[in-house]
């Protein structure tokens, strides 16, 4: 855990910004202050642009948490639909991806949090990791077959404490990023990180994970 660099094994499919808000013209030259301004104005060519840009970010957050692309689509749909309905609550205009970034995590918790409650009460099955929606093209049979058992771990876990430990090892944010995306403060966003750590590292016959930068 003492290496700064990411493990190359278990790399997973990467989420950039989408370059097709070019095809929109000026507006798509535009950064994100200047495109959340349009958009509180109603201009929804600019809100288009903000969804063209980071709705591949929005997906990927939402899969990497839960481990499979179910109903994912939703997610990011509903999200951007609240980041529309409230953005004069955006306080940094130039902060959107992270702002979208804490809608995405508060639906995923929500659906998590239901799904095991139904668990507890025999009315729902946990869902299968999907390897294909989560690893990348380079992660050989062994790092799948890791990434698989780690998964199968986290679904085992309160969602607070999941996603704090999703954002931090397998996103890769700094603990601030992850503190705001998740809601919460710093402390409370280590001592979440810790717990999953902890779980993973005495459940995990050889822990893998190296500490993000």
């Amino acid at each position: 855990m003492a290496s700064s660099s990411p493990n190359p094994r278990l790399r997973l499919v990467g989420g950039t910004a989408d370059r097709s808000s070019r095809r929109l013209g000026p507006t798509g030259d535009l950064d994100d202050a200047q495109l959340v301004a349009l958009a509180r104005e109603n201009d929804t060519v600019a809100f288009e642009v903000l969804y063209r840009r980071h709705a591949v970010f929005a997906m990927n957050l939402a899969v990497r948490i839960q481990g499979h692309a179910t109903d994912v689509e939703d997610v990011v749909h509903d999200a951007f639909l609240r980041a529309h309905q409230r953005m004069h609550e955006l306080r940094e205009p130039a902060a959107f991806r992270s702002w979208l970034g804490s809608i995405v995590v508060r639906l995923v918790r929500s659906r998590l949090r239901r799904r095991r409650l139904l668990g507890s009460l025999g009315l729902a099955s946990a869902d299968p990791v999907e390897l294909d929606a989560i690893a990348s093209a380079e992660a050989g049979p062994d790092a799948r077959a890791q990434l698989a058992q780690v998964y199968a771990l986290l679904q085992t876990m309160p969602a607070d404490d999941r996603i704090a430990w999703t954002l931090r090892y397998i996103e890769r944010h700094r603990l601030e990023a992850v503190a705001e995306l998740a809601g919460c403060s710093l402390a409370t966003a280590k001592r979440r990180i810790q717990r999953g750590q902890r779980f993973l590292t005495e459940h995990f016959v050889s822990p893998f994970v190296e500490e993000p930068a």
